[in-house]
């Protein structure tokens, strides 16, 4: 049997190691987030509302363009379980699409901030200088302005739709996630095993891809979590103002937008869709807090 020199067997050991201690990080995670009880009960939430936007089509009773103008402003009954709205249109059905358009704000939104946030606050944290001072000086400038009012400006001048929603969050929710990027890859970047990369001739992008933003993961993936209830909330404040989503396609600020002013005679307009809101929203924190916990080293 050929034997394995002092120096090898090190090497085998120090190779080991990381794999064993990353996969054990792993674990002890999912093991706290799993033990949980409100991150998980906001998770199961979050995959009902998910499955309910992909399978709208399927599972809402009713198009959610279809009327009924002998069943207007019914409350619930048995053919339609939450009632109709002011043209006769099934609000179950409304309600299940508002879902499809929430997650999809939420989503969408969230990849362009990350598209946006990340790449900057990497890139001013790793090269410092006057880079960084530009940087963190105009990442304080867009953090200065009221982010509601800065949304309504851009959607006012894009006009209202999906896409425009999108491109509005993003443009102007990519602050957050910047700082926490920088703040990370400052720390990160002094660490010894970025030195060490450093000495063996790794480049610009092969140290900051490799090395030091997958080590910045933790606070970014809490960022984005808690980011998705924040889109869907500005989503259903700009819909409930009138400049969201186009009609006919429903979204839940919408449907509270255009029940309000009917709330004392036809409450089954507002009220669904406001707790629809509100438990997406609980859903979300909730989950967002428990992948906080579960990611933080200090917990045991």
């Amino acid at each position: 049997m050929a034997s394995v020199s002092p120096t090898a067997a090190s090497a085998v050991r120090l190779g080991a190691a990381p794999r064993e201690k990353g996969t054990s990080l792993t674990r002890d995670a999912l093991r706290r987030l799993r033990r949980n009880r409100l991150a998980m009960a906001g998770l199961l939430v979050v995959l009902f509302l998910a499955l309910l936007a992909i399978f709208a089509d399927v599972l809402a009773p009713y198009p959610y363009t279809k009327t009924n103008f002998s069943r207007l402003n019914e409350g619930p009954s048995r053919d339609y379980p939450l009632g109709t709205d002011l043209i006769g249109r099934d609000l179950l059905s409304r309600m299940i699409y508002g879902a499809r358009v929430s997650m999809l704000v939420g989503l969408g939104a969230q990849i362009i901030v990350v598209s946006i946030g990340v790449p900057i606050g990497a890139l001013s944290g790793y090269v410092g200088g006057r880079t960084d001072l530009l940087l963190t000086r105009f990442i304080d400038v867009m953090y200065a302005f009221p982010r509601l009012l800065f949304v309504i400006l851009v959607m006012s001048m894009l006009g209202a739709g999906l896409m425009n929603i999108f491109i509005a969050i993003g443009l102007t929710g990519w602050v957050g996630i910047a700082r926490q990027t920088r703040a990370q890859v400052l720390a990160i970047k002094e660490k010894e095993f970025v030195d060490g990369a450093r000495a063996i001739g790794a480049g610009f992008t092969r140290l900051l891809g490799r090395h030091v933003l997958p080590n910045a993961l933790t606070p970014i993936v809490v960022v984005v979590t808690f980011g998705i209830p924040e889109a869907i909330f500005t989503e259903a404040a700009l819909s409930f103002i009138g400049v969201g989503i186009n009609p006919p396609t429903p979204s839940w600020g919408q449907m509270v937008g255009e029940g309000q002013q009917y709330l004392r005679s036809y409450w089954h307009l507002c009220v669904f869709p406001s707790i629809a809101i509100a438990v997406t929203m609980l859903a979300f924190t909730f989950f967002g807090d428990g992948v906080r916990d579960a990611l933080d080293p200090k917990q045991n």
